[in-house]
């Protein structure tokens, strides 16, 4: 497995009201993403860019980050070969990722995807 992309995911009450402040104030560009719980702002000059996410549409807690993988099917087995706890299954969810979530031993809860094609 290789890490081929990480979002920040900043747990917000309204993506409406927050946008003011990053896409006025930061000058970032809302990516909407096409789903009213969770967006992507981006730097439009670098292309850093942090996920706000009010509450994750499917799974039982909310992730600190989005980790996509080349193989999100050995991601999964080495998170369990190593007894690390799976807080959300993996599953295909309808808009395109492939995802599981797992606990990181400091209690952090990351969201490790793959887009399906």
């Amino acid at each position: 497995m290789r890490v081929t992309r990480i979002h920040t995911d900043l747990r917000v009450p309204d993506i409406a009201a927050a946008r003011e402040f990053y896409a006025g104030y930061l000058g970032l560009t809302d990516e909407s993403i096409g789903m009213d719980w969770v967006t992507r702002f981006s730097s439009p000059h670098t292309g850093a860019d942090v996920q706000l996410v009010t509450r994750d549409a499917t799974a039982p807690e909310d992730p600190v980050a989005s980790i996509a993988v080349d193989d999100v099917e050995a991601a999964y087995a080495e998170a369990r070969r190593r007894g690390f706890e799976i807080v959300h299954p993996l599953q295909t969810e309808p808009w395109g990722v492939r995802r599981f979530f797992v606990r990181a031993p400091d209690g952090n809860v990351l969201n490790i995807l793959q887009h399906v094609d």
